[in-house]
């Protein structure tokens, strides 16, 4: 039993891993594709993001992927890096934190600190991914506080 507990805390940091990283890799190469297959199809995820960017509301995936197109064709990501591992919020949830500075347009920088709420596969529970989002992670709310 307890090889099973393991095992299964293993998968679970792995696929953990795999959607922090697509979450870096979206602010980094700043495309949001990355970011999207993190959002579940079927559910809104609340965004709030503090000035310069000054937005907060409910989007579905669609809206956030359209969002973030538009954050990064008007802010260039200067750095990402995550604060360290995602913190466990419960078995079925985690917080994934990062530092990111970006500039606009006008040269200007700007510091955030970020925050990614995220639920294991809110459909169903599991660790079994979709076929077409194999990652089981979803990102149900994103926040960010000014530094």
């Amino acid at each position: 039993m307890a090889n099973l507990y393991v095992f299964f805390l293993s998968i679970l940091s792995l696929t953990l891993n795999n959607a922090a990283q697509n979450i870096e890799k979206a602010f980094l190469q700043n495309d949001p594709a990355f970011l999207y297959v993190q959002l579940d199809v079927n559910t809104y995820i609340n965004v709030s993001l503090p000035d310069p960017i000054s937005f907060s509301d409910q989007l579905s995936n669609e809206q956030a992927l359209y969002l973030f197109r538009k954050i990064f064709d008007s802010y260039s990501t200067f750095e990402f890096y995550s604060d360290r591992e995602p913190t466990s919020v419960g078995r079925k949830s985690t917080i994934f934190k990062a530092r990111w500075s970006f500039q606009d347009q006008k040269d200007s920088k700007h510091v955030l600190f970020i925050f990614f709420y995220m639920m294991l596969n809110p459909e169903n529970g599991t660790l079994s991914g979709h076929k077409d989002h194999p990652n089981p992670w979803k990102i149900t709310e994103i926040r960010a506080v000014k530094l």
